[in-house]
Formats: structure tokens, C-alpha cells, sequence
């Protein structure tokens, strides 16, 4: 069935008894109280939840909150997804303590549209009720619900029910619900099995739909389950979805438990991060100023975590009533796209410190230079479109990152991403399957490396025929998986004077060339392994044998410089011939072989009349070298030469 459902979620908050749950049974008939504790107690320990009805059938979604500060953990796992809040205020009581501090919640959770409600209006006379109205006043002065109506109630008389109805109905009139982003994700606030249904999940839905039969990612755990059934207020629905209150029985869950704080999403999505840079305003209650470093109690979503607080300001600290920029490096890892808000509390979960909005879900551990960081953090906050794209690219340590990543980070539609990828400040790179972004001054950052990094070797290496790939890709500054680097390095080739030579990288002006001292010694040496004929020393003994300078490295590097020139062929580790030599003893080889089927290492070694040791070792490099084959212990020609 088609159900109609607004996209808004009410929520309550307040101080414990102030009437929140009584409120909620008054406006729809509902009990959240649902846990036996909280009936015998008189008080919510747990979420509850229910849904008001507007005059025209459509339903939305209710969120009835805990108020005891022992339970404000199971307030903040509901809070997340508010878009109008009932705040109670009990008429006799006034305001308290835990009222303050729902009311800083709600407003670092970014809460706009509320009414104040003072419940249990007929225990106390007008002008109490005129004291109380200051008081709130006085509460909502400089947080997002200093203008929000304040109404009387009694849920025992009714009185003043009727005009709290109209306002919610006139706020809810016209809502314009959260944007969507074209990734759904449910944050979980209770899972419970049911008999004969199995595994059912409720929450808050953001981001998109949900489908029946879709298949969805369980986060940070990365287990794949499919949906059987939604249902949205008890009724069955094919969909549902962005700012709902849905229930989603499952498949798929038998080999894992399901628990408040993961996050089912759309497949496609597998960010989690322990990592994070944001927007963080300390609020008044907080007393003191957030130093760096300190160690902070995360809510996100329905996600509490320990972690840190790392201040990217000037200053190492950021003072109560003021915002900045901070970094978490959190203990366990989360779900956390730009734009999700959140609340920080000290360590012992006692006091709430502030709350903020995640820019960069993917923090840099090197955060250096601090102020260019910092600028690319800024643009994130206040950029749209290209702007955006371009900070958050210049904040990853990967080079590139295709649409689909950046559209999952900056929580953004997929197609307008695209769109704005279109842009002259993004270049497009070739990813293997895919198709990667990264920005103009990262490309160029990459080009100048290359080439600096090239030259330097060159300089430092002048007998080198140039720098190993992968050699240059673990110096870059930017990360690149070794599949994408070789793509890479082509365009680099075809924009810069970078040449490859198979795994080799040198600059098109690089040519080895020999000192007249390196002249000198690479005669020696050909002479040295003319006259050993089939039975050269190996490096060392040759280095002895004609006293040549003791660092073999160089000596290598000359060696490798004289075979690049023909004169000598390496044949083995630290062993060389000379090219005759080489070129009699594959005449001998390949004459035999043209006149019997096969030759073992013994019948060679007495054809060359040179020991065993080198006759396996020429053996070995023909048959590497495509010449001969072994089968068993003898060669055979790979083909007849012509």
C-alpha cells in the first residue's frame, strides 16, 4: 500500500519528568514507554517512538527521548535525525539543568524548527506560567530556537492541546525535508528479532529511498544483507526512505549480530574512516576552552566513540562560545559523509563540550603546511560546486578519486558531481576500469616531481640508464596504486620530456656516458673477460684480480653501462662474458643442436672445454634467452635456425 508519510521526524526533549512521553499519548494516543523498566519507574530509560497525524491523513514520525542525564547517551542516538522539536517544560518545575543542556544538543545537532511546550499547565497559575515564559526566554537567548512559540499544555485537561496541533501543523506545512544525496543509509537505533520475521532494524532513514529487495552494506563491519520487507508507522510499504522513521526486516543476518551504532547503507558505499576534519563550535556549558589533544566521547548518527581532538587553529585550543577547525582521530571507526553533524562530550560522557559538521571525512595525518590545510578546509565549508570538489581533492593523500568517491564524501548526488567535474580545474585520469579526478595543481605537482625526482637520479646516477617505476612511485607525494601508475606514467610521457623503457623512467636529454677514467677501466675489464674466454671471474675476483676500486656498486653500474653498449653480456649474478665469447658458445650450441635432438650440461662443458659451473650457467641464460628449451636434464633447440 501507498502510505502518506511526511519527510520530517518530531522529536521531544526536556529535563525527566517534565511530561514528554505524556505529551506524546495526549497528541496521538500512543505509549512510547515500551520497556517494562520504564512502566514500572515512571520514566524513559529508552527510545520511544509513535507518529502524529495531520488533518489532511498524512502521517509523520515521533521520536520520544529519554531526559535523565544517566540516559543522554540514548537521547543522542535519537536526536540525530529531529527536524521539529517538542521541548518540554514542566510549568512547576521550570527550567533545569537538563534542559540547558538538550537545548545545546539540538542546537549543535542543527535543529531550526521547534515550539516550546510547558506541560502540566493546570498545577500552576498565570503568573508562574509568566515566569516560566521568561525563563525560556532566557534559555533559547543565542541557539537556533530563540524565536521558536512557546505554548501551555496540560495533558490531563486538554487545555492548549488544540493550538500545539495547529502549530506543528503550520511548521510542518511546506517542510522542505533534508536534501537528498543519492545514498541511502539508516543509522540503527534498535534491532530486535521477530518471531517468525527474523531480524528487524529501525531508524532513521537520510541520504535516499530504500526498496524492498535491495541489497545494503552493514557499516563499519561490511556485511552484505538484502531487505524483505519496510514497513513505515506498522504498515507495509514497497519504499521509504529520507527523513522517515522506517523498520526493515532482513536477510542475511544469521552469522552476525545487528546493534545500535552500525549503519546500513546502499552497497555502493563502503566509507568508513577513523579519521575526521570539522567545523566545531564550543558551547557555553563546556566552561573551559578544548586544548589539543584532549580526549573527547563522539555521538554521530547513533554511533558513540572515543577519540581526540586535534585543534587545526593557530591557537591550540578553541573557547567556549567560538568556533574553529578540529580534526578527530577516533578509537573505533565510523560512518561519516560532509555534512553530518555531531556532539562531542567530555571523556567520562558527563558534560557536553560542543558539537559540529564533518567537511572531511577523510582527515590527513600530515596536515602539513597547517595554513594551506586549513584554507582547503575553510573553502569546504562555505564552496559549492567545483570549489568544493577542488578543496576536498586537494585534502586527500590519494592522487586521484573517481566521481563516485567524491560523491559519497561530499555527500553530494552523484550527477551533479559529474557535472561539476566538467570543470578546467580538474583533470581526468585513465584508473584501469574506472575513470579518476584530481585537480590541475595536483597534476602539475606530480609533473615537476617526476621530472625533479629523474633529474636528480640522473645527476647522482650518470651511469644508470634511468630510475625503476615503481622507485618513483613511492617518492611521489600523492598515493597511487600500482595499477593506475603505469597508465600514469604514459600521459606523463606524452605531456613532460619523461621517457620509459619498459620499467625503466630517465629524461629524454639523459645518455650514459663513460669518463675517459670509466673508458679506461671498461677496456680493462673487456680485455680482462676476452682473454677468460669461457671461464670469466665473477665480480669480485675480477675486481681483485685487476684492483679496481672497491665500491662494486659503481663497478655494477659500469658493467650495466658496457652491456647497454654490446660489449659484454651479463649471464648471471655478477657474472659476465665477453660478447665473442658469448657469441662462439652459442655457435657451439646451436651447430650441435642442429645436428642432434638434444645436448646435456655434461656434453656442453666438453664442446666448450670449460667446467660444469659455466656450462649450466650459459645454459640457463639461452634458455632465458629464448634459445633453448630443457626438457630434463638436456636442451633442446626452440626452433631450427635458419
Amino acid at each position: 500500500m501507498s502510505l502518506p508519510v511526511t519527510h520530517a521526524i518530531i522529536g521531544t526533549a526536556g529535563h525527566i519528568d517534565h511530561g514528554k512521553t505524556a505529551l506524546i499519548k495526549a497528541l496521538t494516543g500512543q505509549d512510547t514507554d515500551r520497556l517494562k523498566e520504564e512502566k514500572e519507574r515512571g520514566i524513559s530509560i529508552d527510545l520511544g517512538f509513535a507518529y502524529f497525524t495531520l488533518p489532511d491523513g498524512t502521517r509523520t514520525g515521533i521520536v520520544d527521548v529519554p531526559g535523565h542525564e544517566r540516559f543522554i547517551r540514548n537521547m543522542l542516538a535519537g536526536a540525530h535525525g529531529i527536524d521539529l522539536v517538542l521541548f518540554a517544560i514542566a510549568a512547576d518545575d521550570g527550567v533545569m539543568p537538563q534542559s540547558e543542556e538538550h537545548l545545546d544538543i539540538l542546537h549543535l545537532l542543527g535543529v531550526r524548527s521547534g515550539i516550546f511546550v510547558i506541560t502540566k499547565a493546570d498545577l500552576v497559575d498565570a503568573a508562574r506560567l509568566k515566569e516560566v515564559r521568561d525563563e525560556i526566554e532566557l534559555l533559547a537567548d543565542g541557539t537556533a530556537l530563540q524565536s521558536a512559540p512557546v505554548i501551555a499544555v496540560s495533558a490531563i485537561t486538554g487545555a492548549g492541546m488544540d493550538e500545539l496541533r495547529a502549530e506543528i501543523v503550520r511548521q510542518l506545512d511546506g517542510f522542505e525535508s533534508r536534501r537528498p544525496t543519492g545514498i541511502f543509509r539508516l543509522p540503527i537505533d534498535r534491532a530486535f528479532a521477530m518471531k517468525g520475521h527474523g531480524t528487524v532494524v529501525t531508524g532513521t532513514a537520510i541520504g535516499a529511498e530504500v526498496n524492498v529487495g535491495q541489497k545494503l552494506r552493514v557499516l563499519p563491519d561490511n556485511h552484505e544483507v538484502r531487505v524483505r520487507s519496510i514497513q513505515v508507522h506498522g504498515e507495509p510499504v514497497e519504499r521509504a526512505g529520507l527523513c522517515q522513521r522506517v523498520a526493515l526486516n532482513l536477510t542475511g543476518t544469521e552469522k552476525f549480530d545487528l546493534r545500535r551504532g552500525q549503519v546500513l547503507a546502499d552497497d555502493q558505499l563502503d566509507l568508513v574512516t577513523r579519521r575526521i576534519d570539522a567545523i566545531l563550535e564550543i558551547r557555553p556549558a563546556a566552561k573551559r576552552a578544548l586544548k589539543s589533544n584532549r580526549r573527547i566521547r563522539m555521538f554521530i548518527g547513533t554511533t558513540e566513540t572515543l577519540g581526540r581532538a586535534i585543534v587545526l587553529e593557530d591557537q591550540p585550543e578553541i573557547a567556549p562560545k567560538t568556533r574553529g577547525l578540529a580534526q578527530f582521530v577516533l578509537d573505533d571507526p565510523i560512518v561519516a559523509l560532509a555534512g553530518d553533524r555531531f556532539v562531542i562530550r567530555d571523556e567520562t560522557n558527563v558534560r557536553t563540550i560542543g558539537g559540529g559538521i564533518v567537511l572531511n571525512p577523510k582527515g590527513r595525518e600530515s596536515r602539513k603546511p597547517l595554513a594551506t590545510y586549513r584554507s582547503s578546509l575553510n573553502a569546504l565549508a562555505s564552496a559549492q560546486g567545483p570549489e568544493a570538489i577542488e578543496a576536498l581533492l586537494d585534502l586527500q593523500d590519494a592522487l586521484a578519486l573517481t566521481a563516485n568517491d567524491i560523491a559519497h564524501l561530499l555527500n553530494r548526488p552523484t550527477a551533479e558531481i559529474a557535472r561539476a567535474l566538467k570543470d578546467a580545474r580538474f583533470v581526468k585520469l585513465s584508473m584501469g576500469d574506472e575513470e579518476g579526478y584530481t585537480t590541475t595543481r595536483k597534476w602539475e605537482d606530480i609533473k615537476r616531481f617526476a621530472l625533479a625526482a629523474l633529474d636528480h637520479h640522473h645527476k647522482g646516477n650518470p651511469l644508470s640508464p634511468g630510475l625503476d617505476m615503481e622507485s618513483l612511485r613511492s617518492r611521489l607525494p600523492y598515493e597511487i596504486d600500482p595499477r593506475v601508475f603505469r597508465n600514469l606514467i604514459d600521459r606523463l610521457s606524452r605531456e613532460t620530456e619523461i621517457v620509459r623503457e619498459e620499467s625503466v623512467l630517465r629524461l629524454k636529454s639523459h645518455r650514459v656516458k663513460l669518463s675517459t677514467n670509466e673508458n679506461q677501466l671498461g677496456a680493462r675489464i673487456e680485455k680482462h673477460l676476452e682473454k677468460s674466454g669461457f671461464e670469466p671471474p665473477e665480480l669480485k675476483q675480477m675486481v681483485e684480480d685487476l684492483k679496481l676500486p672497491s665500491d662494486l656498486g659503481k663497478i655494477r653500474e659500469l658493467m650495466n653501462a658496457m652491456e647497454r653498449d654490446g660489449k659484454i653480456v651479463k649471464i648471471a649474478t655478477d657474472l659476465y662474458f665477453a660478447r665473442p665469447a658469448l657469441d662462439v658458445a652459442r655457435e657451439k650450441l646451436t651447430g650441435h643442436l642442429g645436428a642432434q635432438p638434444e645436448i646435456t650440461a655434461a656434453a656442453y662443458r666438453d664442446l666448450l672445454g670449460t667446467s660444469r659451473k659455466f656450462a649450466i650457467a650459459l645454459l640457463d641464460y639461452f634458455d632465458r634467452s629464448g634459445v633453448t628449451i630443457r626438457v630434463g636434464d638436456a636442451r633442446r633447440l626452440r626452433s631450427k635456425p635458419s
